[in-house]
C-alpha cells in the first residue's frame, strides 16, 4: 500500500511538472505574440511619425518660403519709398 501511495505521489509529481511545462510554454507563446504585436506596433507607429514629420518639414518650409516672400516684398517696397524720398529731397534742393 505504501508503494502505490509513493508510485501515485510521483506519477502525481510527473503530472503537475508537465502540466507546468505546458503552462510554461503557454505562457512563452503568449509573450513571444505579445512582443511580435508589440513590434508590428512600435513598426506602424514609427512609420505614422515619419510621415508626420514630413509633413512638419513641408509646412516649416513652405512657411519659410512664404515669409521669405513677405520680406522680399516688405524690402522692396522700403527701398521704393527710399527712392520716392530721394527724389523728392533732389526737387525741394533744386527748387530751393
Amino acid at each position: 500500500m505504501r508503494i502505490q501511495t509513493v508510485t501515485l505521489a510521483a506519477l502525481a509529481a510527473l503530472s503537475l511538472a508537465a502540466c507546468s511545462q505546458a503552462e510554461q510554454d503557454n505562457a512563452q507563446a503568449d509573450a513571444n505574440e505579445a512582443a511580435a504585436d508589440t513590434g508590428q506596433a512600435a513598426e506602424e507607429a514609427g512609420s505614422a511619425l515619419k510621415e508626420e514629420a514630413a509633413q512638419l518639414g513641408s509646412a516649416i518650409a513652405a512657411g519659410a518660403s512664404e515669409a521669405a516672400q513677405e520680406v522680399d516684398e516688405a524690402t522692396d517696397k522700403l527701398a521704393e519709398k527710399a527712392d520716392d524720398q530721394k527724389a523728392e529731397t533732389a526737387t525741394d534742393t533744386r527748387g530751393n
